[in-house]
């Protein structure tokens, strides 16, 4: 990466497939099309991946597609907090969660991992086949037609505008995606009641917290544990973020101490309301994921919310997908629409399904009587009911979290480019 020489303005590049966005699913997908020796570029608009408050759950099945790959020692050296089972604190109460322990795979256990590191690590395996290139600081703007099929797209990199034109523009540009609205496509929104604030509280690091979530007193805070701080989120009603700023940094932080009790000299260092980022929270899908020389895939094709921390492990499994049906047709220069559609009937399902998953617990945590000072509640007949049927529930919620509605494999060969 470090020998590659950005392109210059007015260039235009050829390659088989480009791949707008580096995040898991385009780098992902980048990779393994590299592995099968297809020539293809990423492109990613920052000039690194270092952007806190990304999605840093990695669930068993992606896991096990990195056991298959060869990759996941490598992998577990920068994710080294591993939870068989998580945790939820209900009213102080503390009420166990999904189990991973039963799946049937290699890692039994999910863990949490820096997004920049992961993604860094994809690229540096991507990089090591020549027939792989990403671009940094490379946003793609618009995309280039030839009558009604895609075959490419204009680039501002750092040096000006250029072209890239291939056989296969895949968007993977995320929820913003601007390949989307180049494209015209219909967007369907389920009208999401939630935003979440993110932020960082210090610990101690020899406390390893297996808490997901607590709720308090109609109030909800996410704590992912990255060792010497949790990466916390505060649940609040959607557009209600100025109103709590108008109340003041004391008032933000003494919400988070009734919740963090023990933690007061990590939650007094949040001095500055540019350490809360707004996540504003998107579920959403498109109907049509392919047209001629174009594909969108992860959450370019299906926004996810948070819950379940599933969005990284169904982007991945978009992209193995991906390349398990399109590689071949690639590497031999003759992908079709037809081809291209099949992307989308065999990952649209799971992709649904998990949505509407979602959806019922927004609406069992987020659609009763709420308010902006508390927008979670939780009705009796709910916690009695997980209470009843906890084991069970642990088991079912540690499967569709862990592996998904489709968990994917690896089916590409390894092969040297043409």
């Amino acid at each position: 990466m470090s020998e590659f020489q950005p392109p210059q303005s007015g260039d235009k590049i050829t390659t088989r497939c480009c791949v707008v966005g580096g995040g898991p699913a385009g780098l992902f997908l980048g990779y393994l099309l590299a592995r099968t020796g297809v020539e293809v570029i990423v492109l990613e608009k920052h000039k690194d991946f270092l952007r806190d408050f990304r999605g840093d759950t990695i669930h068993p099945s992606t896991l096990e597609l990195m056991h298959e790959l060869g990759f996941l020692d490598e992998f577990l050296q920068i994710a080294t907090h591993h939870f068989d089972s998580l945790d939820f604190n209900i009213e102080g109460k503390q009420i166990p969660g999904p189990n991973f322990t039963h799946l049937p795979t290699k890692c039994k256990f999910i863990t949490f991992a820096p997004q920049w590191d992961f993604l860094n690590l994809l690229a540096k395996l991507a990089g090591e086949y020549p027939n792989f290139q990403v671009h940094m600081q490379a946003k793609a703007t618009n995309l280039i037609h030839d009558g009604d099929q895609v075959v490419g797209v204009k680039v501002e990199g750092i040096n000006g505008e250029y072209e890239i034109h291939s056989d296969l523009v895949v968007g993977a540009d995320g929820r913003g995606s601007q390949m989307r609205i180049d494209a015209g496509v219909e967007v369907i929104e389920k009208g999401i009641p939630i935003d979440v604030l993110w932020f960082r509280v210090g610990k101690l690091s020899e406390l390893l917290d297996h808490t997901l979530g607590r709720i308090k007193n109609g109030r909800m805070l996410i704590t992912v544990d990255r060792g010497d701080y949790f990466q916390s989120g505060l649940i609040i009603q959607k557009g209600s973020f100025d109103e709590l700023k108008a109340e003041g940094l004391e008032a933000f932080r003494n919400r988070v101490l009734d919740m963090l009790p023990d933690l007061a000299d990590g939650v007094a260092a949040i001095d500055d309301w540019k350490k809360v980022r707004l996540l504003t929270i998107q579920l959403n899908h498109i109907t049509n994921w392919a047209q001629p020389g174009l594909l969108f895939i992860g959450d370019a094709a299906h926004a996810m919310s948070p819950v379940g921390g599933v969005g990284v492990n169904l982007a991945v499994q978009d992209a193995v997908a991906t390349a398990n049906l399109l590689a071949d047709k690639l590497y031999a220069g003759n992908v079709t629409l037809d081809d291209l559609k099949q992307v989308q009937l065999r990952r649209e399902t799971p992709a649904l399904r998990t949505q509407r998953m979602q959806v019922f617990a927004h609406q069992r945590l987020f659609g009763g009587k709420t308010t902006s000072e508390n927008p979670v509640s939780i009705s009796w007949a709910s916690r009695k009911i997980a209470g009843l049927f906890a084991p069970i529930i642990r088991k079912k919620a540690g499967k569709i979290i862990g592996l998904g509605f489709l968990p994917e494999h690896i089916h590409t060969p390894e092969r040297p480019p043409k």
